[in-house]
């Protein structure tokens, strides 16, 4: 009698060893390109992802510089690069009848307002502290000009105004004292307001890169000294954390007629652009800044070996910022350097 083996035992058969194997090692497969897949996608989305927000960095710096470049030697009603009346030479004595601001970033700092912008090349010549140590080798950019829209502070309070007309200007500690009519507001049933002149805030800012932002030791920052007229103090504003390096310099229109840079020259202090006299000679017509901006973090897997070369930063390549020298940080931060020419509305021949 021969034993049949029912159909059911038949169906119950389990996998062999081989054909597990095989499977294993197929899912096994599988896996480690899914894996590799993820992180690739994540190691590309956080290379956008900082590459963006350093991007970003960028347009916010040059929105807060390029419209205060751009109002260098700007008057009010008056021609911009006009000589205004009540300013004193920082290469002059220090002002009679004015009150220096405390702390004060230089002899007639505030009060030298015919020179529209000045700066500083790989230094911080300001006697202003920084907020708590400016880098050593970057530049500085002071820009002077009256505020956009109308003084509001009270005519008799003392602040530093400019009292300005269609054919001259001058430098006030009080409204009361301004030699031109302001303008008014036409009374009720007057269709004709009187237009004769107005007064403005005077606006002095000065950049600079801190060595640390105010809440990360050791994350250079862009900063800004500006002066206050309510309090007459010279204040440290935070801009910008993550920039490390600024670089400026000026397009100079050596005639002063045309309002065409002929050149590019490294920032200069005001002492600089006097040439031995109390007015500055040389006619800055456009500002050409580049900022280096850094990533917060360090970034694993990553290491920096680009040689930054750019303004006078041409010499050979060092590991640290210094003067004259190429950039070639070999660290694990990224980094963007960005550039922009801003052309000076109140430029004489313009």
């Amino acid at each position: 009698m021969i034993d049949v083996m029912p159909p059911q035992a038949v169906a119950a058969r389990g996998f062999s060893i081989v054909e597990v194997l095989i499977s294993v090692t197929i899912g096994l497969f599988i896996i480690i390109g899914v894996v590799s897949i993820y992180a690739a996608t994540s190691k590309s989305y956080t290379l956008h992802e900082s590459e963006s927000r350093l991007q970003e960095a960028g347009r916010y710096a040059f929105s807060i510089l390029e419209p205060d470049v751009r109002m260098a030697g700007y008057w009010g009603l008056a021609k911009g690069a006009v000589s205004v009346a009540g300013s004193f030479s920082q290469a002059s004595a220090a002002a009679t009848g004015l009150t220096p601001p405390t702390p004060s970033c230089g002899t007639n700092f505030v009060f030298d307002v015919k020179t529209a912008i000045e700066g500083s090349n790989n230094s911080y010549p300001l006697t202003c502290p920084a907020f708590s140590a400016a880098a050593p080798s970057a530049d500085t950019l002071t820009v002077r000009h009256a505020s956009v829209t109308p003084s509001t502070i009270a005519a008799g309070t003392v602040a530093l105004r400019i009292c300005s007309s269609f054919v001259a200007a001058s430098l006030v500690s009080t409204a009361t004292g301004c030699p031109i009519e302001p303008v008014t507001v036409p009374a009720a049933g007057n269709t004709t307001a009187n237009v004769n002149g107005g007064v403005y805030d005077l606006i002095v800012n000065s950049y600079y890169i801190n060595q640390r932002s105010s809440t990360i030791p050791g994350l250079p920052t862009l900063y800004r000294q500006t002066f206050s007229n309510l309090t007459n103090t010279m204040v440290n504003t935070e801009i910008l954390p993550g920039v490390e390096d600024m670089q400026v310099q000026f397009g100079i229109d050596p005639t002063g007629t045309t309002g065409v840079a002929s050149q590019y020259v490294n920032a200069l202090t005001a002492t600089a652009l006097y040439n031995a006299s109390t007015v500055a000679t040389a006619q800055i017509v456009a500002v050409r800044i580049w900022l280096l901006l850094r990533a917060d973090n360090p970034e694993p897997g990553f290491t920096d070996t680009r040689i930054y070369s750019y303004a006078d930063r041409t010499g050979a390549a060092a590991t640290t910022l210094t003067a004259n020298n190429a950039y070639q940080p070999a660290d694990h931060y990224r980094r963007l350097l960005v550039t922009r020419t801003i052309m000076l509305r109140n430029a004489v021949g313009t």
